[in-house]
């Protein structure tokens, strides 16, 4: 038989069976070649696919091509021609014939030249609205697939609860119930209802990375088997359940001593025995290296690579180290079981031909500039833009701002940067680790594969300045940068007064600046250990405010900052979390009235350091010291709670229903109210459900959050809002691990935030309760009538 008439070339038979048959003729070799990645710099020269490097890299084939599209300054029709290039070599070159995955990155959009630049994913998640994330995902899916690229390494369902480590930014906030519903609704928008028309999404990094040890990037984690199963592995089960996520990644970091990448217990005996998770598991970039070094628990590459093989890791990212000659060595010694390398090589081949690469590897190379920089994608950037915005505070109603406004300044270093409203993972942010810090206006300082003016390859992006002048083109706008994000320089601050005093409202737009290299405040791997504004921007804001005129303060940033001055004594704030390409236009429409502030917060902001970690679903014994009740020099409570978030809208709860009383194990409550607006404007409010188990056998949340719902009201207007409540949406693992259902009572509440419950009522779990396998409901359906 030919290979060309081979079993698994008939799409006609399961990915499973033409995986089986495709791995009964493999030769090690080509088996070890698909559990390795290979940059995509290695198979060029300058710009253009190289054959002679090709012959070389490619001879057995490959797993993985690691980022064509971030890889340098490339536009979407070249990265879809290297992708072909790639494919094509792979199909006429090598015996099998096995095309390649390329991977990239979208935490907030597509990593790659112009890639529409959303909201950061904290920012995401502070709409509160699953159905937009899908839309963008939605958006990624097209962006990729128009390049040939297959797999993504997001979404980030990490629960982080610690605003010190930079990469709260990339994650879904605090919460557990809100990361899964974020994280489902990015999945099916990434991943489509068909994987052979999707792109493969990657559930990172599992477990526990975002509790790390003092908020430090790749730090331990301290968390027991019942937290990590009922807090943590919480979005992950969600995203596996729900959405059928196809790919996983480890954290960085250890539990218990095991560092996830070596841990069978963690990527094996949980992730698949428990949670049921039966995709490819691919390692964070070189991480199975750091089981040598870092972690100290390897004795060399091959001890290495037999640890994590063992424990689940099917590809080595970013490309061949551990995997490669070390894993062979491995083998000829009798240190590893071949069959650990055929299960592994069988889940990436399974998922290739679940993508649809084998009949389909090719992308239209001319066709890949359309599915970039569309008018609708513009759009949907701006309304995610514009949905993520939180009001904190409006005091006397300053904003929106007037019409018959004439005089604004316009002040800070945020005020008039682009690059301001770029997080870690969007593309300009890559750029800077390849050719140094984008400054506006700048060009490269170093040359890469040719002279890059960086400022061209930023996404067209509206600054705030920008916008409000689009806004208010009658006003007098007066503008001043006052200081830079970080270092002690004042000597802008005379203009800013100056501007200030000569305005009728002054908004001073502070913050940080989210990256991957030095001089940014927030990003991967730039952890903080104090939380205030960075360099001397909160005396800048204290000076604007003390001139006396009406002062908004706009504050951009990846992580909640401690702002407890000017919580107290500005009156208008606004928090956007690194909003995009459409930021400044967003900005300028919710501080103007034109679009409503209707974002809440998807994590705590603290008031200070000492209080970290701050967060709503504490337990009873924590939040609080006994016998104090707080600390000696200051409160326990966060600035902001939980799901914080003003309107431009005034609203009244009222008429709650909790049906039926005495719910069984197995069935449902609907929880249902009445939300009317009684305000004079227009304005958007979400509706939050949070229950908690008073007396349980073990100990549970002060609240959990279990549902929300995003509405839009009219002045006057009546919405009736229909929570319906899974009861084993309530399970959790009792003092024997098993997961449980418990008889009692189950007190409900609905608010506007974790600290501001308008409504309150319960309900009677029947016994005797009862025990579950897994978790199958994860999702609090609603209904607004």
């Amino acid at each position: 038989m030919t290979q060309a008439s081979a079993p698994y070339r008939d799409p006609g038979r399961s990915p499973e069976a033409r995986a089986r048959d495709l791995l009964s003729r493999m030769t090690l070799d080509e088996k070890l070649a698909q559990l390795v990645g290979v940059w995509s710099t290695a198979l060029r020269d300058a710009d253009a696919f190289s054959e002679e490097k090709a012959e070389k890299v490619l001879a057995q084939g490959i797993g993985h091509v690691t980022r064509i599209a971030a890889a340098g300054g490339a536009a979407p029709r070249e990265n879809a021609r290297l992708a072909n290039a790639i494919q094509r070599h792979l199909r006429e070159r090598t015996r099998l014939a096995i095309p390649a995955v390329v991977h990239e990155e979208s935490c907030a959009g597509f990593t790659a030249r112009g890639g529409t630049c959303f909201p950061q994913a904290i920012g995401l998640a502070a709409s509160f609205d699953p159905a937009l994330v899908t839309e963008v995902g939605t958006v990624i899916r097209e962006q990729m697939r128009a390049v040939g690229a297959r797999h993504t390494l997001a979404p980030v369902l990490d629960v982080a609860r610690d605003p010190r480590w930079g990469r709260m930014e990339e994650t879904f906030g605090e919460d557990p119930y809100l990361v899964a519903q974020m994280g489902i609704a990015y999945v099916r928008g990434v991943q489509g209802g068909d994987l052979a028309d999707g792109v493969v999404c990657t559930g990172k990094h599992f477990i526990a990375y975002g509790a790390s040890e003092g908020g430090l990037n790749w730090a331990p984690a301290h968390a027991g088997a019942r937290e990590l199963r009922d807090v943590h592995a919480w979005p992950f089960h969600a995203a596996i359940r729900e959405a059928g996520i196809a790919s996983m990644m480890n954290s960085y970091g250890e539990v218990d001593g095991v560092p996830c990448g070596a841990s069978r217990e963690i990527l094996h005996d949980l992730l698949r025995d428990e949670l049921g998770f039966d995709g490819t598991l691919v390692s964070d970039y070189f991480t199975v290296a750091t089981l040598v070094g870092y972690h100290g628990v390897a004795v060399d590459k091959a001890d290495a690579a037999r640890q994590a093989l063992e424990a689940g890791i099917d590809v080595e990212l970013p490309a061949a180290d551990c995997y490669g000659e070390p894993l062979r060595k491995a083998l000829a010694d009798g240190r590893i079981d071949p069959a650990l390398v055929d299960r592994a090589v069988l889940r990436v081949l399974r998922q290739k031909f679940e993508l649809g690469l084998f009949e389909r590897p090719f992308v239209d190379e001319e066709a890949a500039p359309a599915a970039y920089g569309r008018s609708d994608q513009i759009e949907l950037a701006q309304r995610a833009a514009e949905r993520s915005i939180v009001l904190l505070r409006n005091e006397d109603e300053l904003l929106p701002i007037a019409a018959s406004v004439r005089r604004i300044a316009v002040i800070g270093p945020n005020a008039d940067s682009a690059r301001a409203q770029q997080g870690d993972y969007h593309y300009p942010a890559h750029l800077e680790m390849l050719f140094g810090p984008i400054r506006e206006g700048d060009a490269s300082p170093r040359p890469g594969p040719a002279q890059v003016d960086l400022a061209s390859l930023v996404p067209p992006t509206t600054t705030v300045q920008d916008g409000i002048r689009a806004i208010a083109p009658g006003a007098q706008i007066a503008f001043a940068r006052g200081s830079e994000v970080a270092g002690s320089d004042r000597s802008g601050f005379a203009e800013a007064i100056e501007a200030a005093r000569g305005a009728e409202v002054a908004i001073v737009v502070v913050g940080g600046r989210s990256g991957l290299v030095a001089g940014c405040t927030s990003g991967e791997s730039i952890d903080r250990c104090t939380l205030g504004l960075p360099g001397v921007q909160q005396e800048l804001v204290e000076a604007v405010h003390a001139t006396g005129t009406p002062t908004v303060a706009v504050v951009i940033d990846g992580r909640p900052l401690a702002l407890p001055w000017i919580a107290a004594n500005v009156p208008a704030v606004l928090h956007a979390f690194v909003p995009g390409e459409r930021g400044g236009a967003a900005i300028a429409r919710v501080l103007f009235g034109v679009a409503s502030p209707g974002g809440r917060l998807p994590v705590s902001m603290p008031i200070r350091e000492g209080q970290i970690p701050v967060f709503h679903g504490h337990k009873a014994s924590g939040g609080r010291s006994h016998w104090q009740g707080t600390y000696v020099d200051g409160a326990v409570l966060p600035l902001f709670p939980f799901g914080h978030g003003l309107s431009y809208g005034r609203f009244r709860y009222e008429h709650l229903l909790v049906s039926p009383a005495e719910p069984r194990p197995t069935g449902a409550v609907e929880v249902a109210c009445d939300v009317v607006n009684e305000g004079t404007l227009p304005g958007d409010e979400v509706v939050q459900l949070y229950v908690r188990d008073p007396v349980a056998s073990v100990t549970r949340p002060v609240r959990e959050l279990l549902g929300f719902v995003r509405i839009s009201l009219q002045p006057g207007e009546r919405r009736r809002i229909r929570f319906l409540l899974h009861v084993e949406q309530l399970a959790f693992h009792d003092r024997s691990r098993r997961l449980v259902v418990e008889p009692g009572r189950i007190d409900v509440m609905i608010g506007a935030s974790a600290a501001d419950i308008r409504l309150r009522g319960h309900f009677e779990i029947a016994p005797p309760g009862t025990s579950l396998r897994t978790r199958e409901r994860f999702t609090t359906s609603v209904v607004v009538e």
